[in-house]
């Protein structure tokens, strides 16, 4: 069967290939993919500008909504025909403190699917059952997909860093874990929403309105500016850091009120080389924010079912796996929000 596969630390070292079919296990279920969300993390692993460890030659791709197409003779509680999405942790400890209390997403021997596990831009994958959640009927296969990129926003503005009602919030980075969290922002009640993104976002800037933001910003001057004029012109209460780039943190620590929250989701991997001093200054808390567990998952897919969080709003568009350069081209231009790379299976 045909799998995206990374096989070499080289700009653009991922290609399509064939693997084996997944072999039954009996705690296990096989998964027929029915779709797979790109994750800004995919095109950095394409552009092997990724900034955590690989395992080589690996099958990428970690936001899958499926249907299960065989069940272990060990497993309950599952039948052929489920359609399911599957959490991202392939591998935890399931012992240490982190994982007795349900926090698994950190737990020290966490393996990631499509980075220390084969992923899912493939056709069937074995999964344990303690990872799946069902997809509510009236929610189609493209928006179950991007279950993962949304329970990413919503452990990080409601799970660590919480943005209460009346809250001014700035989100910086217009992808997907930033639009995203322009949603939640909303959904959480905050008095206004403000987007900073880049020149080259300009077509996600209508989507990202649509999203719920207030007002979008491309030159940081002109936000702060801006700034000074809402509510008590001290600041944001909560800035996002959902951008790649180190650097952005500098500009969070500028735009943040005193006592106010600094959400660190984005990944950099450039040392910084400013000061830390305003964050002691203004008192700041800064929260940093991974992944995800079972709680989160099943809130957001109650949140699609009931209309609640829009993930139409996006998805820029569906690609069949032979066409998955396009959709990753189109991710990094800055032309989708999302893509999805549907599998046709139904």
């Amino acid at each position: 069967m045909k799998a995206l596969v990374k096989f070499s630390f080289d700009d653009h070292g991922i290609e399509l290939r064939d693997i084996d079919e997944p072999v039954l296990e009996p705690d296990r279920v096989i998964v027929s993919t029915r779709a797979v969300g790109v994750c800004g993390s995919d095109v950095h692993l394409w552009r092997n500008a990724q900034s955590w460890e690989v395992d080589l030659p690996v099958v990428i791709g970690h936001e899958i909504a499926g249907v299960i197409s065989e069940v272990g003779s060990d497993v309950t509680g599952w039948r052929v025909g489920d359609r399911v999405v599957c959490e991202t942790a392939s591998t935890v400890c399931g012992t240490c403190s982190f994982c007795r209390l349900g926090q698994y997403n950190i737990c020290p021997e966490r393996l990631g699917y499509g980075a220390k596990r084969d992923g899912f831009f493939t056709e069937r994958v074995s999964v344990e059952p303690r990872i799946l959640h069902r997809i509510p009927d009236n929610v189609i296969d493209e928006h179950a997909a991007m279950t993962e990129p949304f329970a990413v926003a919503f452990n990080a503005l409601v799970e660590r860093g919480t943005v209460r009602p009346g809250d001014h919030v700035v989100v910086q980075g217009a992808g997907a874990i930033g639009a995203l969290s322009v949603q939640v922002a909303r959904l959480q009640g905050a008095a206004s929403v403000t987007l900073l993104c880049r020149p080259n976002d300009a077509e996600r800037i209508p989507h990202v309105l649509a999203m719920g933001a207030d007002r979008v910003f491309v030159d940081p001057a002109e936000a702060a500016a801006e700034f000074a004029s809402i509510g008590d012109g001290h600041g944001a209460d909560v800035v996002v850091d959902a951008t790649g780039v180190s650097a952005a943190l500098q500009q969070s620590l500028e735009l943040v009120r005193p006592l106010g929250s600094i959400i660190k989701v984005g990944w950099g991997p450039q040392p910084v080389d400013f000061s830390l001093d305003p964050l002691v200054a203004k008192a700041v808390t800064l929260y940093g924010s991974f992944s995800h567990a079972w709680g989160t998952w099943e809130r957001v897919l109650n949140l699609f079912a009931l209309g609640r969080l829009d993930a139409a709003a996006a998805l820029g568009g569906t690609y069949e796996l032979a066409d998955w350069k396009r959709a990753f081209e189109d991710m990094e231009s800055g032309r989708n929000i999302k893509s999805v790379i549907s599998f046709g299976q139904r």
